[in-house]
Protein backbone atom coordinates (compact mmCIF):
# COMPACT_ATOMS: atom_id res chain seq x y z
CA UNK A 1 0.00 0.00 0.00
CA UNK A 2 1.50 3.29 -0.96
CA UNK A 3 0.58 6.58 -1.86
CA UNK A 4 1.84 8.65 -5.07
CA UNK A 5 3.74 11.46 -3.24
CA UNK A 6 7.03 11.50 -1.32
CA UNK A 7 5.98 11.47 2.28
CA UNK A 8 9.68 11.09 3.46
CA UNK A 9 10.13 15.01 3.92
CA UNK A 10 7.88 17.67 4.83
CA UNK A 11 7.72 20.59 2.20
CA UNK A 12 10.25 23.50 3.01
CA UNK A 13 12.31 21.59 4.95
CA UNK A 14 15.06 19.31 3.54
CA UNK A 15 15.60 17.24 6.79
CA UNK A 16 13.83 13.51 6.71
CA UNK A 17 10.91 12.84 8.63
CA UNK A 18 12.45 10.56 11.19
CA UNK A 19 14.71 13.51 11.67
CA UNK A 20 11.99 15.98 12.66
CA UNK A 21 10.28 14.12 14.70
CA UNK A 22 13.12 13.66 16.22
CA UNK A 23 14.10 16.99 16.79
CA UNK A 24 10.76 18.34 17.80
CA UNK A 25 11.02 15.20 20.96
CA UNK A 26 14.40 16.76 21.58
CA UNK A 27 13.03 20.20 21.66
CA UNK A 28 10.08 19.32 23.87
CA UNK A 29 11.89 17.52 26.33
CA UNK A 30 14.40 19.78 27.40
CA UNK A 31 12.45 22.78 26.89
CA UNK A 32 9.57 21.27 29.42
CA UNK A 33 12.59 20.31 31.50
CA UNK A 34 14.01 23.49 31.66
CA UNK A 35 10.75 25.45 32.11
CA UNK A 36 9.28 23.01 34.37
CA UNK A 37 12.63 23.39 36.80
CA UNK A 38 12.84 27.40 36.42
CA UNK A 39 8.44 28.17 36.84
CA UNK A 40 7.76 25.65 39.05
CA UNK A 41 4.23 25.23 39.65
CA UNK A 42 3.94 28.41 38.10
CA UNK A 43 0.62 29.70 36.65
CA UNK A 44 1.74 30.64 33.12
CA UNK A 45 3.80 27.46 32.71
CA UNK A 46 0.25 25.21 33.47
CA UNK A 47 -1.00 27.89 31.11
CA UNK A 48 0.59 27.02 28.35
CA UNK A 49 0.71 23.30 28.59
CA UNK A 50 -3.16 23.62 29.21
CA UNK A 51 -4.05 25.77 26.07
CA UNK A 52 -0.77 25.85 23.48
CA UNK A 53 1.30 22.08 24.66
CA UNK A 54 -1.69 19.19 25.15
CA UNK A 55 -3.85 20.77 22.23
CA UNK A 56 -0.88 20.56 19.81
CA UNK A 57 -0.11 17.24 20.88
CA UNK A 58 -3.80 15.97 21.33
CA UNK A 59 -4.48 16.88 17.44
CA UNK A 60 -1.56 14.80 16.50
CA UNK A 61 -2.41 12.33 18.36
CA UNK A 62 -6.12 12.36 17.27
CA UNK A 63 -5.09 13.14 13.74
CA UNK A 64 -3.50 9.12 14.27
CA UNK A 65 -6.30 7.66 15.73
CA UNK A 66 -8.78 8.94 13.39
CA UNK A 67 -7.59 6.65 10.54
CA UNK A 68 -6.72 3.45 12.97
CA UNK A 69 -10.16 2.02 12.13
CA UNK A 70 -10.93 2.08 8.54
CA UNK A 71 -6.66 1.11 8.07
CA UNK A 72 -7.61 -2.12 10.32
CA UNK A 73 -10.31 -2.59 8.44
CA UNK A 74 -8.94 -2.63 5.39
CA UNK A 75 -5.51 -3.73 5.68
CA UNK A 76 -6.82 -7.04 7.64
CA UNK A 77 -9.63 -7.19 4.81
CA UNK A 78 -7.45 -7.46 2.01
CA UNK A 79 -4.57 -8.99 3.81
CA UNK A 80 -7.14 -12.73 4.48
CA UNK A 81 -7.69 -11.57 0.62
CA UNK A 82 -3.95 -12.00 -0.51
CA UNK A 83 -3.77 -15.12 1.86
CA UNK A 84 -6.31 -16.56 -0.46
CA UNK A 85 -7.09 -19.69 1.26
CA UNK A 86 -8.21 -21.06 4.54
CA UNK A 87 -5.30 -23.39 5.02
CA UNK A 88 -3.12 -20.87 4.52
CA UNK A 89 -4.62 -18.12 7.15
CA UNK A 90 -5.65 -20.51 9.49
CA UNK A 91 -1.56 -21.24 9.18
CA UNK A 92 -0.53 -17.92 9.60
CA UNK A 93 -2.76 -17.08 12.13
CA UNK A 94 -1.62 -20.19 14.36
CA UNK A 95 2.11 -18.87 13.99
CA UNK A 96 1.57 -15.54 14.13
CA UNK A 97 -1.00 -16.31 17.92
CA UNK A 98 2.13 -18.44 18.83
CA UNK A 99 4.78 -16.04 18.10
CA UNK A 100 2.85 -13.76 19.96
CA UNK A 101 2.42 -15.79 23.16
CA UNK A 102 5.87 -17.18 22.90
CA UNK A 103 7.69 -13.54 23.14
CA UNK A 104 4.87 -12.15 25.36
CA UNK A 105 5.90 -14.64 28.30
CA UNK A 106 9.54 -14.41 27.61
CA UNK A 107 9.66 -10.78 28.15
CA UNK A 108 7.32 -11.11 31.24
CA UNK A 109 9.60 -13.87 32.74
CA UNK A 110 12.45 -11.13 32.14
CA UNK A 111 10.76 -8.42 34.14
CA UNK A 112 10.07 -11.21 36.98
CA UNK A 113 14.03 -12.51 36.86
CA UNK A 114 14.87 -8.21 36.90
CA UNK A 115 13.16 -7.11 39.28
CA UNK A 116 14.07 -10.32 41.87
CA UNK A 117 18.18 -9.27 40.91
CA UNK A 118 17.38 -5.16 41.03
CA UNK A 119 14.73 -5.60 44.01
CA UNK A 120 13.29 -1.64 43.56
CA UNK A 121 10.95 -1.60 46.35
CA UNK A 122 13.97 -1.77 48.84
CA UNK A 123 14.70 1.81 47.65
CA UNK A 124 11.38 3.34 48.82
CA UNK A 125 11.13 4.26 52.50
CA UNK A 126 7.56 4.30 54.39
CA UNK A 127 7.81 8.08 54.40
CA UNK A 128 8.49 8.18 50.75
CA UNK A 129 5.45 5.82 50.20
CA UNK A 130 3.48 8.03 52.10
CA UNK A 131 3.98 10.81 50.47
CA UNK A 132 3.51 9.58 46.66
CA UNK A 133 0.09 7.76 47.76
CA UNK A 134 -0.99 11.08 49.02
CA UNK A 135 0.06 13.11 46.25
CA UNK A 136 -1.45 10.55 43.34
CA UNK A 137 -4.45 9.47 45.49
CA UNK A 138 -7.20 11.21 43.04
CA UNK A 139 -5.31 9.25 39.89
CA UNK A 140 -5.37 6.12 42.14
CA UNK A 141 -8.59 6.21 42.83
CA UNK A 142 -9.65 6.42 39.14
CA UNK A 143 -7.40 3.93 37.80
CA UNK A 144 -9.22 1.52 41.11
CA UNK A 145 -12.22 2.26 40.00
CA UNK A 146 -12.19 1.59 36.27
CA UNK A 147 -10.50 -1.58 36.84
CA UNK A 148 -13.50 -2.73 38.82
CA UNK A 149 -14.98 -5.02 36.20
CA UNK A 150 -11.14 -6.75 35.91
CA UNK A 151 -10.53 -10.03 34.00
CA UNK A 152 -13.43 -12.88 33.87
CA UNK A 153 -15.35 -14.43 31.35
CA UNK A 154 -16.87 -11.14 30.17
CA UNK A 155 -13.23 -10.48 28.44
CA UNK A 156 -13.70 -13.37 26.26
CA UNK A 157 -17.44 -13.13 25.94
CA UNK A 158 -16.92 -9.45 24.64
CA UNK A 159 -14.34 -10.36 22.15
CA UNK A 160 -17.42 -11.00 19.90
CA UNK A 161 -19.15 -7.64 19.83
CA UNK A 162 -22.23 -7.46 19.01
CA UNK A 163 -22.40 -4.24 16.98
CA UNK A 164 -18.87 -4.05 15.29
CA UNK A 165 -19.56 0.18 14.77
CA UNK A 166 -19.93 0.60 18.40
CA UNK A 167 -17.01 -1.14 18.92
CA UNK A 168 -14.91 0.66 16.62
CA UNK A 169 -16.85 4.20 18.45
CA UNK A 170 -15.53 2.79 21.75
CA UNK A 171 -11.94 1.79 21.00
CA UNK A 172 -12.39 -1.70 21.81
CA UNK A 173 -10.24 -2.79 18.57
CA UNK A 174 -10.31 -6.37 19.98
CA UNK A 175 -14.21 -6.97 19.50
CA UNK A 176 -13.68 -4.57 15.86
CA UNK A 177 -10.70 -6.42 14.81
CA UNK A 178 -12.77 -9.99 15.12
CA UNK A 179 -15.60 -8.52 13.26
CA UNK A 180 -13.14 -7.86 10.56
CA UNK A 181 -11.14 -10.54 10.34
CA UNK A 182 -14.59 -12.70 10.11
CA UNK A 183 -15.81 -10.43 7.52
CA UNK A 184 -12.49 -11.15 5.19
CA UNK A 185 -12.92 -14.99 5.55
CA UNK A 186 -16.38 -14.23 4.37
CA UNK A 187 -15.46 -12.33 1.17
CA UNK A 188 -12.92 -15.48 0.34
CA UNK A 189 -16.43 -17.14 0.29
CA UNK A 190 -17.73 -14.67 -1.59
CA UNK A 191 -17.98 -15.08 -5.61
CA UNK A 192 -15.34 -13.59 -7.50
CA UNK A 193 -17.26 -10.84 -9.14
CA UNK A 194 -18.98 -9.68 -6.12
CA UNK A 195 -15.37 -10.07 -4.47
CA UNK A 196 -13.25 -8.32 -6.71
CA UNK A 197 -15.65 -5.07 -6.69
CA UNK A 198 -15.77 -4.84 -2.60
CA UNK A 199 -12.00 -5.34 -2.68
CA UNK A 200 -10.74 -2.99 -5.71
CA UNK A 201 -13.64 -0.15 -3.41
CA UNK A 202 -11.06 -1.41 -0.14
CA UNK A 203 -8.34 -0.30 -2.07
CA UNK A 204 -9.11 2.73 -3.15
CA UNK A 205 -9.67 3.58 0.56
CA UNK A 206 -5.96 2.04 1.59
CA UNK A 207 -4.50 4.50 -0.52
CA UNK A 208 -6.90 7.17 1.16
CA UNK A 209 -5.94 6.66 4.24
CA UNK A 210 -2.43 6.53 3.20
CA UNK A 211 -2.51 9.96 1.76
CA UNK A 212 -4.28 10.97 5.32
CA UNK A 213 -1.14 9.54 7.05
CA UNK A 214 1.28 11.46 5.08
CA UNK A 215 -1.35 14.64 6.42
CA UNK A 216 -0.87 13.56 9.59
CA UNK A 217 3.31 12.92 9.38
CA UNK A 218 3.34 16.66 8.46
CA UNK A 219 2.18 17.39 11.99
CA UNK A 220 4.16 15.04 13.65
CA UNK A 221 7.29 17.30 14.57
CA UNK A 222 4.90 19.85 16.57
CA UNK A 223 2.58 17.56 17.98
CA UNK A 224 5.57 15.27 18.86
CA UNK A 225 7.04 18.29 20.67
CA UNK A 226 4.10 19.77 22.16
CA UNK A 227 3.39 15.73 24.00
CA UNK A 228 7.00 15.81 25.01
CA UNK A 229 6.84 19.24 26.53
CA UNK A 230 3.58 18.46 28.31
CA UNK A 231 5.24 15.47 29.91
CA UNK A 232 8.42 16.66 31.21
CA UNK A 233 7.25 20.51 32.39
CA UNK A 234 4.33 18.67 34.33
CA UNK A 235 7.02 15.47 36.06
CA UNK A 236 10.38 17.42 35.81
CA UNK A 237 13.38 15.81 37.06
CA UNK A 238 12.80 16.00 41.08
CA UNK A 239 10.16 12.92 40.24
CA UNK A 240 12.19 10.95 39.47
CA UNK A 241 14.77 10.99 41.74
CA UNK A 242 12.66 8.72 44.41
CA UNK A 243 11.72 6.38 42.39
CA UNK A 244 15.45 6.01 40.25
CA UNK A 245 16.08 2.52 40.52
CA UNK A 246 12.27 1.28 39.87
CA UNK A 247 12.50 3.53 36.93
CA UNK A 248 15.89 2.88 35.64
CA UNK A 249 15.46 -0.94 36.20
CA UNK A 250 12.38 -0.67 33.83
CA UNK A 251 14.17 1.63 30.95
CA UNK A 252 17.61 -0.85 31.09
CA UNK A 253 15.67 -3.90 31.41
CA UNK A 254 12.85 -2.62 28.28
CA UNK A 255 16.57 -1.70 26.12
CA UNK A 256 18.07 -4.61 26.72
CA UNK A 257 15.38 -6.67 26.01
CA UNK A 258 14.24 -4.28 22.45
CA UNK A 259 18.13 -4.23 21.26
CA UNK A 260 19.22 -7.52 22.46
CA UNK A 261 16.57 -9.84 22.69
CA UNK A 262 14.49 -8.88 19.93
CA UNK A 263 17.92 -7.87 17.92
CA UNK A 264 18.82 -11.36 18.49
CA UNK A 265 15.34 -12.52 17.13
CA UNK A 266 15.28 -10.07 14.12
CA UNK A 267 18.98 -12.25 13.04
CA UNK A 268 17.84 -15.82 13.80
CA UNK A 269 14.18 -15.98 13.06
CA UNK A 270 13.98 -12.94 10.85
CA UNK A 271 17.29 -13.41 9.30
CA UNK A 272 18.00 -9.69 8.44
CA UNK A 273 20.68 -7.65 9.64
CA UNK A 274 19.46 -5.87 13.22
CA UNK A 275 21.56 -2.56 12.50
CA UNK A 276 19.57 -2.19 9.21
CA UNK A 277 16.20 -3.47 10.66
CA UNK A 278 16.68 -0.74 13.77
CA UNK A 279 17.69 1.57 11.21
CA UNK A 280 14.21 0.96 8.63
CA UNK A 281 12.01 1.06 11.09
CA UNK A 282 13.45 4.70 13.56
CA UNK A 283 10.37 6.27 11.88
CA UNK A 284 7.47 4.04 13.79
CA UNK A 285 9.95 3.56 16.68
CA UNK A 286 10.21 7.28 17.26
CA UNK A 287 6.16 8.24 16.49
CA UNK A 288 5.36 5.04 19.15
CA UNK A 289 7.98 6.72 21.81
CA UNK A 290 6.50 10.18 20.82
CA UNK A 291 2.65 8.70 21.14
CA UNK A 292 2.88 6.27 23.58
CA UNK A 293 0.15 4.22 21.33
CA UNK A 294 0.28 1.41 19.79
CA UNK A 295 -2.60 2.09 18.10
CA UNK A 296 -2.02 5.45 16.87
CA UNK A 297 1.38 4.53 15.61
CA UNK A 298 -0.29 1.72 13.86
CA UNK A 299 -0.35 3.75 10.26
CA UNK A 300 3.30 4.00 10.47
CA UNK A 301 3.94 0.63 11.21
CA UNK A 302 1.96 -1.03 8.25
CA UNK A 303 3.53 1.50 5.99
CA UNK A 304 7.23 1.13 7.56
CA UNK A 305 6.78 -2.68 7.43
CA UNK A 306 5.43 -2.64 3.24
CA UNK A 307 7.68 0.29 1.86
CA UNK A 308 11.04 -0.24 4.51
CA UNK A 309 10.82 -3.91 5.03
CA UNK A 310 9.38 -4.83 2.19
CA UNK A 311 6.79 -6.87 4.06
CA UNK A 312 4.06 -8.34 1.49
CA UNK A 313 0.70 -6.82 2.21
CA UNK A 314 -0.73 -9.99 3.01
CA UNK A 315 1.31 -10.08 5.56
CA UNK A 316 1.71 -6.74 7.14
CA UNK A 317 -2.23 -6.52 6.77
CA UNK A 318 -3.05 -9.38 8.85
CA UNK A 319 -0.16 -9.62 11.58
CA UNK A 320 0.16 -5.61 12.27
CA UNK A 321 -3.16 -4.64 13.13
CA UNK A 322 -3.36 -7.92 15.27
CA UNK A 323 -0.05 -6.90 16.86
CA UNK A 324 -1.20 -3.51 17.80
CA UNK A 325 -3.90 -5.17 19.81
CA UNK A 326 -2.49 -8.30 20.93
CA UNK A 327 1.59 -8.59 21.04
CA UNK A 328 2.75 -6.13 23.82
CA UNK A 329 5.87 -7.24 25.12
CA UNK A 330 7.02 -3.88 26.30
CA UNK A 331 3.94 -4.05 28.52
CA UNK A 332 4.24 -7.30 29.60
CA UNK A 333 7.96 -6.56 31.08
CA UNK A 334 6.72 -3.52 32.56
CA UNK A 335 3.76 -4.73 34.28
CA UNK A 336 5.74 -7.48 35.90
CA UNK A 337 8.58 -5.37 37.34
CA UNK A 338 5.79 -2.73 38.42
CA UNK A 339 4.09 -5.56 40.07
CA UNK A 340 6.57 -7.08 42.40
CA UNK A 341 7.99 -3.57 42.77
CA UNK A 342 4.94 -2.77 44.88
CA UNK A 343 4.74 -5.96 46.54
CA UNK A 344 8.08 -5.34 47.72
CA UNK A 345 7.06 -1.69 48.67
CA UNK A 346 4.29 -3.00 51.02
CA UNK A 347 6.37 -6.59 52.14
CA UNK A 348 4.42 -9.10 50.49
CA UNK A 349 6.38 -12.06 49.81
CA UNK A 350 5.62 -13.19 46.51
CA UNK A 351 6.28 -17.24 46.09
CA UNK A 352 7.67 -18.79 43.04
CA UNK A 353 4.39 -20.15 42.26
CA UNK A 354 2.78 -16.62 42.81
CA UNK A 355 5.31 -15.63 40.59
CA UNK A 356 4.56 -17.82 38.00
CA UNK A 357 0.86 -16.61 37.73
CA UNK A 358 1.88 -13.31 37.77
CA UNK A 359 3.88 -14.22 34.62
CA UNK A 360 0.50 -15.69 33.75
CA UNK A 361 -1.40 -12.86 34.16
CA UNK A 362 0.55 -10.12 32.98
CA UNK A 363 0.97 -11.94 29.15
CA UNK A 364 -2.91 -11.78 29.76
CA UNK A 365 -2.50 -7.68 30.39
CA UNK A 366 -0.91 -7.86 27.21
CA UNK A 367 -3.49 -9.16 25.14
CA UNK A 368 -6.23 -7.52 26.96
CA UNK A 369 -4.71 -3.84 27.20
CA UNK A 370 -5.92 -1.15 25.30
CA UNK A 371 -3.45 0.42 22.48
CA UNK A 372 -3.53 3.53 24.31
CA UNK A 373 -1.24 5.77 26.74
CA UNK A 374 -1.21 3.77 29.99
CA UNK A 375 -4.31 1.87 28.78
CA UNK A 376 -2.72 -1.30 30.58
CA UNK A 377 -3.03 0.64 34.30
CA UNK A 378 -6.37 -0.46 35.36
CA UNK A 379 -5.47 -4.32 34.47
CA UNK A 380 -2.05 -4.01 36.78
CA UNK A 381 -4.49 -2.73 40.04
CA UNK A 382 -6.41 -6.02 39.08
CA UNK A 383 -3.48 -8.37 39.50
CA UNK A 384 -2.27 -6.15 42.27
CA UNK A 385 -5.50 -6.73 44.60
CA UNK A 386 -5.05 -10.51 43.25
CA UNK A 387 -2.04 -10.71 45.24
CA UNK A 388 -2.86 -9.08 47.88
CA UNK A 389 -1.51 -5.78 47.25
CA UNK A 390 -3.39 -2.75 47.68
CA UNK A 391 -4.51 -1.28 44.13
CA UNK A 392 -4.19 2.40 45.90
CA UNK A 393 -0.68 1.47 45.46
CA UNK A 394 -0.53 1.92 41.64
CA UNK A 395 -0.16 5.66 42.79
CA UNK A 396 3.64 5.12 43.46
CA UNK A 397 4.18 4.83 40.06
CA UNK A 398 2.03 7.81 38.41
CA UNK A 399 4.90 10.20 38.50
CA UNK A 400 7.06 8.19 36.29
CA UNK A 401 4.52 6.28 34.39
CA UNK A 402 4.23 8.55 31.58
CA UNK A 403 7.97 8.22 30.37
CA UNK A 404 7.81 4.21 30.72
CA UNK A 405 4.60 4.24 28.70
CA UNK A 406 6.81 5.75 25.93
CA UNK A 407 9.24 3.61 26.40
CA UNK A 408 7.65 0.01 26.65
CA UNK A 409 5.31 1.20 23.22
CA UNK A 410 8.48 1.81 20.99
CA UNK A 411 9.38 -2.04 22.30
CA UNK A 412 5.63 -3.57 21.65
CA UNK A 413 5.68 -1.73 18.29
CA UNK A 414 9.64 -3.53 17.48
CA UNK A 415 7.88 -6.67 18.56
CA UNK A 416 5.02 -6.13 15.94
CA UNK A 417 7.66 -5.57 13.35
CA UNK A 418 9.59 -8.72 14.27
CA UNK A 419 6.26 -10.66 14.06
CA UNK A 420 5.36 -9.59 10.10
CA UNK A 421 8.89 -10.12 9.20
CA UNK A 422 9.31 -13.69 10.44
CA UNK A 423 5.93 -14.63 9.10
CA UNK A 424 7.14 -12.84 6.12
CA UNK A 425 10.20 -15.48 6.18
CA UNK A 426 8.04 -18.49 7.24
CA UNK A 427 5.90 -17.92 4.32
CA UNK A 428 8.21 -17.32 2.07
CA UNK A 429 9.46 -21.33 3.11
CA UNK A 430 6.54 -22.80 3.45
CA UNK A 431 4.99 -23.88 -0.12
CA UNK A 432 1.70 -22.52 -0.41
CA UNK A 433 -1.93 -24.35 0.14
CA UNK A 434 -4.55 -24.92 -2.33
CA UNK A 435 -7.68 -25.26 -1.12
Amino acid sequence: MSADTDDTTVPGLTFPIHTQILLGLTIGTVGGVVAGAAAGDGVYLDRFVRYVAEPVGQIFLRFLLMVVVPLVFTTLVLGIAGIGNMKALGRLGGRTLTFFVATTLFAATLGVLLVNVVRPGNAITPDLRSTLLETFAPQAAATVEAAGQGLGVSTFVNIVPRNPLEAAANGDLIAFIFFTIVFGVAMTRVPQPYASKTLDVLEGIAHAITVMIGFAMRLAPLGVAGLAFAVTARLGLDVLAPLGLYFGAVMVGLAIYQFGVLGVLVKVLGRYDPVEFFKRARLPLITAFSTASSSATLPTTIRTAEKELDIPREISGFVLPLGATLHMNGTAFFATITILFLAQVFGVDLSIGTQVMVIVLTALIAISAAGIPSGSIPLIVVILESIGVPGESIALIFGVEPLLGMARTSTNVTGDLLAALVMKRVAHDTPRATD
